[in-house]
């Protein structure tokens, strides 16, 4: 394509409508071609572990096939478990434990903004958090089970402490970013210290504290699954360990794909609730 074709297509005033219908054309078959590019891979992914687990593996030795079950297995598996009810009990028991636990993390983000906003009130609590927040939420399920006994409370406190540290970092990041000329800005036109630190900071540090939620949920969804493995009576991490015990690799798998649907599913719902409410965040149209 020419220089002029180049700078036509950068200034779209410059074209007919003829050429616009067209462009828009040329660029719709390009995303449709990304979009069945990405299709094409998973499908690729999915004929490769097919033809192993079919046809590789049972001529090596028939029991392998037991441990790494193919594809349409695994979809034989999901539907049996779908129309159960089973699949959708676990995954609604694991989706309401992490919003309990999400609640409650929620603490982090006025924690966070005292803590960006004030020196003193950083100095004296930064110590205790920073020396807890290198313990992996894992690290803390034994104590948790004998606190509180194997419950969802128990699984909620591990989710808890997942989502609360990359929040609370986040949040005192977003704070500490924010440009002093409109802080400065706000008090000469008259805000009180109280408009300024709600009104502009923390309006400000919102693209930042939307990112520590993204992280958090994460990380949060990731202490979940491992709590349930050993502290739980019902949810997705207790179906995987349930189905471990009777050498149903099938169900395992299925709830390894659930678990990874799930956390798509809650971080593709975040970026679109940030986009509707942080439009002027570049961070959150992409």
């Amino acid at each position: 394509m020419s220089d002029t074709a180049n700078a036509q297509l950068a200034d779209p005033s410059t074209l007919t409508p003829e050429e616009v219908a067209a462009v828009a054309r040329m660029r719709q078959g390009s995303g449709w071609l990304s979009g069945l590019g990405r299709y094409l891979g998973l499908l690729t992914f999915f004929g490769i572990w097919q033809i192993i687990s079919a046809v590789v593996l049972p001529r090596i030795d028939a029991n392998l096939v037991t441990l790494m079950p193919p594809p349409t297995e695994v979809i034989k598996a999901a539907a049996s478990l779908v129309l159960s009810g089973e699949l959708l009990k676990h995954f609604l028991t694991s989706l309401q434990r992490e919003a309990i636990a999400f609640a409650y993390a929620c603490v982090a983000i006025p924690l966070g903004v005292l803590m960006g906003w004030s020196k003193t009130v950083q100095n004296l609590m930064e110590p205790v958090f920073e020396m807890l927040r290198p313990i992996p939420p894992i690290a803390w399920i034994p104590l948790a089970i004998l606190w509180f006994g194997i419950s969802d409370l128990q699984n909620q406190f591990i989710i808890f402490l997942g989502i609360f540290f990359p929040l609370l970092i986040n949040t005192i990041t977003g704070v500490k970013n924010v440009e002093y000329n409109i802080v400065r800005a706000a008090r000469c036109l008259g805000a009180s210290e109280r408009a300024v630190l709600v009104n502009v900071v923390f309006r400000a540090a919102l693209p930042q504290i939307v990112t520590g939620i993204r992280v958090g949920l994460g990380v949060g969804w990731m202490a979940l699954v491992a709590a349930e493995l050993v502290g739980a009576t019902s949810g997705l991490g207790w179906l995987i360990s349930d189905a471990r015990s009777v050498l149903r690799t099938d169900i395992i798998l299925v709830g390894m794909i659930s678990i990874g649907i799930a956390g798509l599913l809650i971080d593709q719902g975040l970026r679109w609730v940030a986009r509707k409410l942080l439009p002027w965040s570049l961070a959150m149209t992409k």
